[in-house]
């Protein structure tokens, strides 16, 4: 994919927001319309575009490369962990556990499968897919321990039931055979696959809608977009051009760490009586710069 279509995805991604925006604040979506279409994207959609990218065929330099990209997603993890520990220390309370989780938890999953398919196709989306599987874990772990203390229990158990890990479990057992079951099963899933664009990024634009734009420009805000925009993707970069990995891998991984904070930054954080704002204004400018740091990150990989 070249510059000029990178371009053309994101202002179709923002004409999408848009769609949310303005339709959120006509009273088309409201709270629970949102919750519904979140849940139906993590309970369907997305699971259908997981099992959708593992029946592409199979090779050994697959499976190597999807080795590789879990290696880095952990690694990518891990780092974000300690700088969530390190860089927001001298933040009130309420913000410093919405600046850690929204360092260690971004919004890979709704916005990053559908850019990286994007721009990398079946096989990018694929490896997208192997990527989440850190982040995941990290989300309802170190991630969920910013704002409460979580049990090893409930770690396991939201792990084992989340519709996106089952999705890839189901993958990667169909992944040998790509051809197995009825044709109107793979056609029904591929359906469900196409939505998760347009429905993920007008539930993002909804999620916006709420956000007080005059508030959002605070130097801790900014440097948060920094640090999650720019400084982990390029880490992420030079330590997979230095260990002399392929152009896909380094690519989706890079693309997918220079991903916005996550939408669920603000449910948790109204949830657990975190700063529910400060963590929606971080959301918000955080995604609407990534319209713009994702094409640079595009141009520096190219």
């Amino acid at each position: 994919m070249n510059l000029s279509a990178v371009i053309n995805l994101q202002l179709v991604m923002f004409a999408l927001f848009i769609c949310g925006f303005i339709l959120t604040r006509k009273g088309v979506i409201n709270s629970e319309r949102r919750k519904g279409m979140s849940d139906l994207l993590i309970d369907l959609f997305l699971p259908a575009n997981i099992i959708c990218a593992f029946l592409t065929g199979i090779s050994r330099d697959v499976f190597a490369e999807a080795f590789q990209v879990l290696v880095v997603a952990l690694g990518i993890q891990i780092i974000s962990y300690l700088l969530g520990l390190v860089l927001y220390r001298k933040e009130v309370n309420g913000r410093r556990m919405v600046l850690r989780y929204a360092t260690i938890c971004s919004n890979a999953g709704f916005m990053g499968n559908p850019v990286v398919e994007g721009i990398y196709g079946s096989q990018g989306l694929l490896y997208a897919s192997v990527y989440l599987i850190p982040l995941r874990i990290f989300m309802w772990s170190a991630g969920l321990s910013c704002f409460t203390v979580a049990s090893p229990k409930d770690i396991v158990k939201k792990l084992v039931h989340h519709p996106c890990i089952i999705a890839v479990v189901i993958g990667m057992a169909l992944m040998p055979f790509p051809d197995v079951g009825p044709s109107f099963l793979l056609q029904t899933m591929q359906s469900c696959s196409k939505c998760v664009l347009p429905v993920s990024m007008i539930v993002i634009g909804s999620i916006l809608s709420e956000a007080d734009i005059r508030k959002m420009l605070k130097g801790s805000t900014l440097f948060y977009c920094v640090v999650r925009l720019l400084g982990i993707p390029a880490v992420t970069m030079v330590v997979c051009r230095l260990l002399g990995m392929g152009a896909l891998v380094t690519g989706v991984c890079t693309i997918l760490a220079g991903m916005p904070a996550g939408s669920t930054t603000a449910i948790l954080a109204e949830k657990y009586d975190g700063d529910a704002k400060y963590a929606s204004e971080c959301v918000f400018l955080s995604t609407v710069l990534s319209l713009f740091t994702m094409p640079l990150l595009y141009m520096i990989l190219a």
